[in-house]
């Protein structure tokens, strides 16, 4: 079978508006987390003809698909379900979840049907509302989210209509829906939803900006390989109109750029936390300077803030500063003044469970950075402090933590180790830190084989190290899905513990 007939192709090409013909259109949507719920309930807003395949579950969003009409299947989606040969799909929409050698993708690639993610199909659809919004694009390993809400932050004190959208949690399909429209979407994309876009043709996105923060391995398991996750992240860079944003401390962000092909104008944008050249924004003498988007930029800069006004907002740790200066930039290239950066900054909170202050008892510091959960976030806010009782470990997505451990000996005090995944990171304390005080707990679950909570056991170690001026920090360099549902229930179940033990 060959399912993409000439004729399917070429409308495909011409589906590139929300008010062009997508009726009756056979589409597979490939699981129904909250991207793959948006896809199938735009489709079925457009009269395409959809089938939802997905694990199965208790999910809501099954009722919800029943009250939309739209018929679905929960089975073993490691067989290709017969349901989806039947449908003879003119086009797949793929959930970020799925990885690239997926049996659902290869039967896909092998009939020749075309794979969208929701990124591509969002882009193609953004007209719905009227104009379409500008977007400004995010990536990078680790401080995406607080740099797509800095962003935000500015746009809005700006007085500009914003919707932070994508990976942060809210689909860039129901942002490109909302009734009252958009002027900029900034909009957060991880390395899966990356991969499937598209370099050129109807499908290529065209960003007013662009940024990758910072590149370290991750999602290896994913991607297969180091290469590959980076060129995935890569993209983001793709046809980009105004200014490419990259991190002068993280050489392969420069490269990306150098290598992009791009709209005439474009023009690459450093931040760092040295002293800015012409086109960048830095540091000098405890001064958040802007040397790029000024006409003089080789003569003089904008002052933006102090690191002592970002300090005293909670922004002062190494790393969330860079994510200050990569917001800066994008904002500044979408024309935000300085003084509406510095005033968004004022009143801009992190998340919680980044870099977030538990407790202080005693002395001791209690962090929780549960959000930390690979080894580059992880050695940004170990770098942040200088006498440490790490809690580490959890589920390392084929990432090596060995190394992390080596550069940060001289400032741990001791170790916590839980997670599943606990060998690893056992052998890389052994081998490089063997005189540190180590503690692991023994548990594939929330509870360890002794009965007491993993976060409980976790505190009360800690703590049996700690002295006066430590930091215990939740750091946990790796994902948290093996013994918690989330980093966020990973960090409030150690917030409890904390404050149980401190007897508050």
């Amino acid at each position: 079978m060959n399912s993409k007939t000439p004729a399917a192709g070429d409308r495909l090409n011409g589906l590139v508006s929300w008010h062009a013909d997508w009726r009756g259109l056979r589409v597979a949507v490939l699981g129904l987390g909250v991207t793959g719920f948006a896809a199938a309930d735009t489709l079925a807003e457009l009269g395409a003809d959809v089938l939802v395949l997905a694990s199965p579950g208790a999910d809501e969003r099954f009722d919800l698909l029943g009250v939309l009409g739209v018929p679905f299947v929960q089975a073993d989606l490691r067989q290709v379900p017969a349901e989806l040969a039947a449908q003879l799909p003119e086009l797949i929409i793929v959930s970020p979840g799925f990885h690239p050698d997926h049996p659902l993708l290869l039967w896909a690639v092998e009939h020749n049907v075309p794979v969208w993610g929701d990124i591509e199909l969002a882009w193609r659809l953004r007209d719905k509302v009227g104009t379409p919004a500008e977007w400004l694009l995010v990536t990078g390993t680790n401080g995406k989210t607080t740099t797509v809400q800095l962003t935000a932050t500015m746009l809005g004190a700006h007085g500009s209509r914003v919707a932070p959208c994508g990976n942060i949690g809210v689909p860039v399909l129901d942002a490109i829906r909302d009734p009252q429209g958009w002027d900029v979407l900034v909009v957060e994309l991880s390395s899966y939803q990356l991969h499937h876009l598209p370099a050129n043709g109807p499908g290529a996105l065209r960003p007013w900006a662009s940024l990758c923060l910072n590149i370290a391995d991750d999602h290896l398991d994913w991607h297969g390989s180091a290469a590959a996750y980076r060129a995935a992240k890569a993209k983001v860079y793709l046809n980009t109109a105004v200014a490419c944003v990259y991190n002068t401390a993280d050489a392969a962000t420069l490269a990306m750029v150098q290598d992009a092909d791009v709209q005439d104008g474009a023009r690459a944008i450093g931040f760092g936390l040295g002293v800015p050249g012409p086109s960048e924004l830095g540091i000098v003498d405890g001064i958040v300077c802007d040397r790029a988007f000024l006409e003089d930029r080789f003569e003089r800069a904008l002052e933006l803030t102090t690191v002592p006004h970002l300090v005293a907002a909670g922004l002062g740790a190494p790393h969330v500063i860079m994510d200050v200066l990569a917001a800066s930039s994008l904002a500044r290239s979408f024309g935000v003044e300085p003084a509406t950066i510095h005033r968004a900054l004022e009143t801009f909170h992190l998340d919680a469970h980044r870099i977030e202050t538990v407790a202080i008892a005693d002395d001791v510091e209690w962090i929780d950075d549960s959000k930390a959960t690979n080894p580059h976030a992880a050695d940004a806010s170990l770098a942040a402090y200088e006498s440490v009782v790490w809690v580490v470990g959890g589920l390392l997505k084929g990432v090596d933590i060995a190394e992390l451990v080596q550069k940060h000996i001289g400032r741990l005090r001791g170790a916590v180790i839980i997670g599943v995944d606990r060998v690893a990171v056992r052998e890389a304390f052994a081998r490089h830190a063997p005189d540190l005080t180590v503690f692991e707990i023994d548990a594939n679950d929330t509870v360890s084989n002794g009965g007491e909570p993993v976060m409980t056991a976790a505190v009360r170690l800690a703590a049996s190290i700690a002295q006066a001026g430590d930091t215990v920090l939740l750091a946990p360099a790796a994902a948290s899905m093996d013994q918690f549902e989330s980093y966020a229930e990973r960090g409030r179940l150690f917030n409890q513990a904390v404050h149980d033990f401190l007897g508050r």
